[in-house]
């Protein structure tokens, strides 16, 4: 059999199987064309995240550090309950405007100790935290998580406004999201339903969660600053303390970036001129 009787082979398989896929494509998107499918309570009324615009948005942007400490403020008194934060650690606070003295009394004021082993017994015990102490868990495993939140283990905040699409609208908008179902959402899907145990929320993809509404009424958190804490001012600095905990050095980024644009710029002219002297006098 000749070498070229096999390529001929080989190139009839190729293509029919090209032939079987395409189409398979061209029925696929011609069965979605001819029967479109059928929308969804999720589809119609899920909404999309409001616009939150920190001062951290953009090239530009900055942390303003007493927001941040009002976001932490938040975290500590609401989330901190069943959310943890354990890739940061207490003396990372400093970044927030905290200085060391107050960093160490609030690690050994956490109310929830740091796992030790007594160096007597060898058995596991607690001990009040250090600031270069990771924030603890709430919770002593996983199985334990599961046990105190109806089967579904609260997600880790440290990254929470770099894993979830929308960042901080995101998490703005699903803090502020509760509520019960539109009256026309209830006219148009009749049969909709929130099982018990979950919580309607109209940014949530599903529209219902199983996290509890944690910003109930204004004055939940009483801010140190003065601040009016209102829910959306309470869901908007834990958002703003949350990107924070994501990027710490977002600041230093911001302001390499902009260090490097301004060099290439410089460095830019300055090759402009060497090309016009080097080249001075040669006719083109």
């Amino acid at each position: 059999m000749s070498a070229l009787f096999v390529k001929s082979i080989k190139f009839l398989i190729g293509l029919g199987f090209v032939g079987v896929l395409l189409l398979g494509m061209i029925g696929t998107i011609a069965g979605a064309i001819n029967e479109p499918a059928e929308e969804t309570v999720e589809h119609e009324f899920h909404e999309e995240p409001v616009s939150l615009d920190l001062a951290s948005d953009g090239p530009f942007g900055h942390f303003d550090r007493q927001q941040l400490q009002r976001g932490f403020q938040v975290y500590r008194e609401v989330c901190a309950s069943c959310h943890s934060l354990r890739l940061a650690s207490f003396r990372e606070l400093e970044g927030i405007g905290y200085n060391e003295a107050e960093i160490k009394a609030i690690a050994a004021q956490w109310p929830i100790e740091s796992p030790s082993i007594n160096p007597d017994t060898g058995e596991a015990t607690t001990r009040p935290n250090l600031a270069s102490d990771r924030f603890p868990s709430p919770y002593a495993n996983e199985v334990a998580a599961r046990a105190a939140n109806n089967n579904a283990v609260p997600p880790d905040l440290t990254l929470i406004a770099k894993a979830r699409g929308g960042g901080s609208d995101y998490i703005y908008s699903l803090l502020i999201g509760y509520g019960d179902p539109s009256a026309e959402l209830r006219h148009e899907f009749p049969e909709f339903t929130t099982p018990q145990g979950l919580y309607f929320n109209r940014f949530f993809p599903t529209l219902n969660i199983a996290m509890p509404p944690p910003l109930t009424s204004e004055g939940q958190v009483q801010y140190v600053d003065g601040t009016r804490p209102t829910v959306e001012q309470m869901a908007r600095d834990v958002s703003a303390f949350l990107v924070w905990t994501a990027e710490p050095t977002l600041e230093t980024r911001h302001q390499a970036g902009l260090a490097s644009v301004i060099f290439l710029i410089i460095a830019s002219f300055l090759a402009y001129g060497a090309y016009l002297t080097v080249w001075r006098g040669v006719k083109h």
